[in-house]
């Protein structure tokens, strides 16, 4: 990144951590001595003691030159659809337990920010992609996803059929517990658990995943990112439900369809200059470890 100058930094946090109060308050007071004015979401400011000042997350983004995200990957997930569609970037600092995306310790959350406010960090851009639920013609849930858009069934319900087409032309019927389309960043997410493979954030492509497929020759497949993956439940959809980024969840009709491309909002997460992808990996993973 250049340098900018920060006028307002944003502070997203997790909801309920114990300590955030004790993270929160010096934070405002070494911002406002750089003269910088830092603003937190009503989530924040519940964990507070006072419990005043916190703003709507959308109205926060739309404020801040910078998203400092307090938490791990899920609120990551959430700031990301407030932060990319105005550009504004993200410093993740992770609060959570594995954390591929927030890939700074509480410890280095002060030098990470002055290497930010100084402009000595670079900001990799992540594709998002736009799915949208449509039900007989019409558009009736779209949002922006970072990680994945999944069909899945419920926990009691029966396989499911999913017919996968991309750019229109048929490729499969699927027999399965469902299926996942995910970034290259959600690459690491619930792809990698249902057997799907990882992907370098830099190359443009789509993922499909299969969940428990009923044809074990039903593989993971992998798509240039400028395609268009349309996936059209068929048959009995019994508790079957769209899920985007894990934090929402659509029922879903049989016969609905789901449109997924590659949306034109780019994510802009900052990154330790120090941490290779591939280290983040070996450390997250334990590749290598007895």
């Amino acid at each position: 990144m250049s340098s900018v100058s920060f006028r307002a930094i944003g502070i997203f946090s997790r909801p309920r951590r114990a300590d955030i109060t004790d993270i929160v308050r010096p934070l405002l007071e070494w911002l406002s001595k750089r003269g910088i004015r830092g603003i937190y979401d009503t989530e924040t400011a519940a964990s507070l003691r006072d419990g005043t000042g916190g703003r709507p997350r959308e109205l926060l983004a739309h404020e801040s030159d910078l998203l400092l995200v307090l938490g791990g990957d899920g609120t990551l997930l959430a700031a990301a659809r407030e932060a990319a569609p105005r550009g504004i970037p993200i410093l993740p600092i992770n609060l959570g337990s594995l954390g591929f995306l927030t890939s700074f310790t509480l410890g280095e959350l002060y030098p990470a920010l002055e290497e930010t406010i100084a402009g000595h960090l670079t900001a990799s851009e992540r594709v998002m992609l736009t799915a949208s639920l449509i039900r007989e013609g019409q558009v009736v849930e779209s949002q922006l996803v970072l990680n994945e858009a999944v069909i899945t069934k419920g926990a009691l319900a029966r396989m499911i059929e999913i017919e996968l087409l991309i750019d229109e032309d048929f490729v499969c019927r699927y027999r399965a517990d469902g299926l996942i389309v995910a970034t290259p960043t959600g690459s690491t997410a619930y792809s990698l658990s249902a057997g799907g493979p990882i992907v370098h954030p830099a190359v443009d492509s789509i993922i499909l995943t299969p969940i428990c497929p009923h044809t074990l020759s039903d593989r993971p497949l992998v798509v240039d990112d400028c395609c268009n993956v349309e996936m059209r439940l068929r048959g009995t959809a019994e508790s079957v439900y769209l899920t985007l980024d894990g934090q929402k969840g659509v029922l879903m009709q049989s016969e609905d369809r789901v449109s997924i491309i590659r949306a034109k909002e780019r994510l802009k997460l900052i990154q330790p200059h120090r941490k290779s992808y591939y280290e983040i990996l070996r450390n997250k993973l334990k590749w290598g470890e007895a």
